[in-house]
């Protein structure tokens, strides 16, 4: 029976992934699309079909109808008969990720004194408690919710907070370090789980870079120890100790003979460029689904499948929203689709 289930369940992802929206639908787009425009285009896709209901007329709205769509992608996959166990544990444990940035945004919302725009997807949400999060004024009442939602060890995180530019690195590095440490002890207890440890550790090294980017870019100093995010693949806490002190340009050096030394020199152009994290990050995002791709893409029968899933699925949502943003600021497509990434 679990083998008829693997079989399901990978026939029903690579079905899933056969309609996502491809680089030949934004080939389709031309320079400066209408919102018809591109709907028109993706009307074949899943998501297309979702978003001919939906009433569209401000970025914010595409943007709360994607993530909608979204979570109830993984609800509808929580809800099927034939989902084997590990693949369940899989699909927890990922999607907590979207409660850690919630988590983040909230904080950030009581430090400038705003109400936070949260993601309708992750526990918080599946609790009824995203409200709650997004209107929590100080921490305690962030705690609160984290308890009730259980997921208590992010509470305990938050118990060092304190106001800063460090703390605040220091905290969201804290929640990425539960996060991630929470998916290798799922990789240790599932079919497969060597491969799905390695493509998370490889996750962490990306978000290490990142996190090492934004440290150096901000000044806020070389305590690796602090910041570093343990289990990665190739970047240790030893590694990110010794890029933490140096300059972004000396990076690729540093990670010279590596596959991460292309990565670090891109991320370098891209900066120089721009003077903008938000293009590092990208830079990093796109790298890190290539590396993925390379991975998990060809897995079957196995609950990497819905790993695998799961980032095609972030993917597609990451690329309409850089596609409808520039459709809403008038911004010609041809200049963001270096930020675009597909799955072919």
């Amino acid at each position: 029976m679990t083998n008829a289930k693997y079989a399901f369940m990978s026939a029903y992802l690579k079905g899933a992934e056969a309609k996502i929206v491809t680089s030949e639908h934004i080939d389709r787009i031309s320079k400066t699309p209408s919102l018809q425009d591109v709907l028109e285009i993706i009307k074949d896709t899943d998501i297309g079909g979702y978003l001919e209901e939906a009433v569209i007329k401000t970025f914010d709205d595409s943007d709360k109808y994607l993530w909608k769509y979204f979570g109830e992608c993984l609800e509808r996959l929580k809800g099927l008969k034939l989902v084997p166990a590990d693949i369940l544990k899989v699909l927890e444990a990922y999607i907590v990720k979207y409660d850690v940035l919630n988590i983040k945004a909230a904080w950030q919302g009581i430090s400038i004194g705003k109400k936070a725009s949260l993601i309708p997807v992750g526990v918080i949400y599946g609790h009824g408690l995203i409200d709650e999060l997004s209107g929590a004024e100080e921490v305690d009442a962030v705690k609160k919710v984290l308890v009730e939602s259980k997921l208590g060890a992010y509470a305990s995180v938050l118990d060092e907070y304190t106001e800063g530019t460090k703390s605040k690195f220091l905290g969201e590095a804290r929640l990425d370090r539960e996060y991630y440490a929470n998916l290798l002890n799922i990789a240790k207890s599932i079919h497969d789980g060597s491969l799905l440890a390695k493509a998370f550790s490889i996750m962490i090294d990306m978000a290490n870079l990142q996190l090492i980017n934004r440290v150096i870019i901000e000044g806020i100093g070389s305590e690796a120890d602090e910041f570093a995010i343990s289990g990665g693949y190739m970047i240790s806490d030893k590694v990110a100790r010794d890029l933490l002190s140096h300059k972004i340009a000396d990076i690729p050096g540093a990670l010279k003979g590596t596959q991460y030394q292309s990565i670090a020199e891109e991320v370098v152009a891209s900066y120089s460029r721009t003077k903008s994290i938000t293009a590092v990050e990208e830079v990093i995002d796109k790298h890190k689904f290539r590396l993925l791709k390379e991975m998990l893409s060809p897995r079957v029968l196995t609950p990497l499948v819905v790993a695998w899933y799961l980032i095609v699925k972030e993917i597609e949502i990451r690329n309409l929203r850089l596609v409808l943003k520039a459709t809403f600021d008038n911004i010609p497509v041809e200049e963001i689709k270096d930020y675009l990434v597909f799955s072919s």
